[in-house]
């Protein structure tokens, strides 16, 4: 038996290869009329190797989240083999030997029926070893005896066998959970920490929703050393009726709550509906006098390729059309803007009210719409790009002729669908019209229409909160990352294949309007990204360490969050990895953390001692358990 998980895994991906090989030699031998056989014989081999690996990256993830089983994300074969013998009443010992356990207690009741115990005697304690390669301290775990108690003893004594003293360790302490070493935290920089509060926390009516339940989980966060809260403003309940007319009812008596508790507040100036993405569990339309606006005038909205219009926000190509009752698109922001500046002033003078996000897109987030579930939009698709109103068509237009080709007056045709693979089309694959002169120019004009709405935006955002603390949220869109085009980056906007860095642009202009830069994602691993979807050559570690040495570079702040729920100990500690770069030589940090999100799960006694434990390290604090 293989003990090294890893290197039988390595070693049977070496064996795909040699047979790979073999198949491809063979293959040249053979007549011309078996070639094209052959050839699907390879592609089907490969096919079944990315479902194999799927499956258990699949199988590890359920096997963790229901069963509590304590397993590592990239865990092999042999722990999972090991944890399934413990749970059904065996010992596992580090070198592999596996027998039946019993207790070693006298007054066992099957002892009665002269049914001898195995005694086992306990190792005297020591430090903690370090454990072989590939072998999960999982496996030198014993079972507990409320375990054992539940099995039939063995029906005779079974010698208990002398491991090999070369492979074997003595037994780890069962409190130790399975864990990567840690870096002491301790002594760091302080980086605050935010928790957003739900999407529907202020209904429509103008309410708190479940006020008394939000304060006693409000006090438990404070009581945890969280900084402050995180509440999106929504444009759709606050001036929903008529224009100019904003109802800020519901959001003074959150505030109010906060501010008793003593803590700070992140506020985002929400222009996107709510509903339709991952996460969200309530929905919220825009204004229902836009909603009029755009029955008659649909080319409000971003509309993809098929005319289909999304009308999650309002496009960027009205930021300076008069098309929203005499108003343009940045003035209706500025108006809300500027409202709640007033209203909420005394939580600004008194330092409650931290920092102000700006809406500026698709979820939020500086980005166009290109990947919406609504349409029918699958990870890891590569999305589609949304520039086919008529209001950024007339752009795209003016942009070719003042560059003297009327020609390029249009969108790729070759860009393929939602859910379309880079290289299966011919915009985006190896070689392809992207990195032509037309494809070049098309997609500098779509990046710069993200960024020149940014400029337009964040340039009233600082004239509405004039000295406060301004932010902007930077999606983190990792899949396809690690091809040549950056196929589902260049969609979104985000112009930034591998001859191009697209994110120094976008940081420049939060430099101009002295905004930071929020990023997504900052828990993700790029092995469990492969490990689950490896098809996706996703690498989010390589986009977030991009995107934070771009804006550091340019000199502004940057804060963060994660892109999807966050409970365990190995995702937290990726978090602190990103907040404290290791040995970087400017000593640079993380501004803040914004944690997604609050809700019952988060309370759950395993989860909250975790996200205790992970506030205490991102505030420098020591902690008891360190794994080292």
């Amino acid at each position: 038996m293989e003990v090294d998980g890893v290197k039988e895994e390595e070693e049977e991906e070496e064996e795909d290869d040699y047979y790979l090989e073999e198949a491809d030699q063979h293959q040249q031998q053979m007549v011309v009329g078996r070639r094209g056989r052959a050839q699907e014989e390879k592609e089907r081999t490969k096919l079944r190797e990315r479902q194999r690996r799927a499956m258990t990256g699949r199988i590890l993830a359920g096997l963790r989240r229901h069963g509590n089983y304590n397993l590592r994300v990239r865990a092999d074969i042999n722990e999972v083999i090991a944890a399934l013998a413990r749970e059904a009443g065996w010992v596992v010992l580090p070198d592999g030997t596996t027998f039946p356990s019993s207790s070693s207690n006298s007054s066992h009741p099957h002892q009665a029926v002269g049914r001898p115990s195995i005694a086992i005697p306990a190792p005297a304690p020591a430090p903690l070893p370090l454990p072989l390669r590939g072998v999960s301290p999982v496996a030198a775990r014993p079972i507990s005896s409320s375990t054992a108690g539940l099995l039939l003893d063995p029906p005779h004594a079974v010698p208990v066998p002398v491991p090999d003293p070369l492979l074997s360790l003595p037994p780890m302490d069962p409190q130790v959970p399975d864990l990567l070493p840690e870096r002491d935290f301790a002594g760091t920089p302080y980086v605050p920490v935010y928790v957003m509060l739900p999407l529907g926390v202020v209904n429509a009516n103008g309410e708190v929703v479940d006020a008394d339940v939000l304060v006693g989980q409000l006090r438990v966060l404070k009581a945890s050393g969280v900084d402050g809260v995180m509440v999106d403003c929504w444009w759709g309940n606050v001036e929903a009726h008529r224009p100019q007319e904003y109802n800020w009812t519901g959001y003074k008596r959150l505030f109010h709550m906060i501010r008793e508790l003593k803590l700070k507040l992140q506020v985002v100036m929400s222009f996107h509906e709510c509903g339709g993405n991952v996460g969200d569990d309530v929905s919220i339309p825009l204004p229902h006098w836009v909603t009029e606006i755009g029955r008659s005038n649909p080319d409000i909205y971003f509309t993809d390729r098929a005319g289909r219009r999304n009308t999650e926000c309002l496009s960027w190509g009205i930021d300076k059309e008069r098309v929203l009752q005499g108003r343009t698109g940045v003035e209706v922001y500025f108006d809300y803007m500027r409202s709640f500046r007033v209203e909420f002033d005394e939580y600004f003078e008194d330092g409650i009210i931290s920092e102000i996000e700006i809406g500026l897109g698709a979820c939020g987030e500086l980005r166009y719409p290109s990947y919406p579930a609504k349409h029918g939009w699958k990870y890891p698709g590569i999305g589609e790009f949304q520039c086919y109103d008529r209001y950024l068509q007339k752009s795209l237009r003016r942009a070719a002729e003042a560059r003297g080709h009327t020609i390029w007056a249009r969108a790729p045709d070759n860009a393929g669908h939602y859910n379309s693979e880079p290289n299966l089309t011919g915009f985006f694959c190896d070689g392809g019209d992207y990195d032509s002169y037309y494809g070049r120019f098309f997609l500098n004009w779509y990046s710069q229409v993200l960024v020149d709405h940014a400029d337009r935006a964040l340039m009233l955002a600082r004239l509405a909160f004039e000295a406060s603390h301004i932010a902007v949220k930077v999606s983190g869109v990792h899949w396809w990352y690690k091809t040549a085009s950056h196929a589902a980056e260049l969609t979104a906007g985000f112009y930034n294949p591998c001859n191009r860095d697209g994110y120094a642009p976008i940081a420049a202009v939060l430099k101009k309007h002295g905004a930071a830069l929020n990023f997504t994602c900052v828990e993700l691993r790029t092995m469990d990204q492969h490990e689950v979807f490896p098809e996706a050559f996703a690498d989010p570690e390589g986009l977030v360490w991009q995107v934070l040495n771009a804006a550091w570079d340019a000199g502004i702040a940057v804060a963060s969050e994660n892109a999807l729920p966050c409970y365990d100990r190995d995702g937290f500690n990726k978090i602190l990895e990103n907040a404290k770069p290791l040995n970087d030589p400017d000593g640079r940090h993380l501004l803040g953390f914004t944690y997604l999100r609050l809700s019952k799960v988060l309370f759950e006694r395993a989860n909250f001692l975790e996200f205790e434990r992970f506030v205490k390290r991102m505030h420098g604090e020591a902690v008891l358990d360190l794994q080292v």
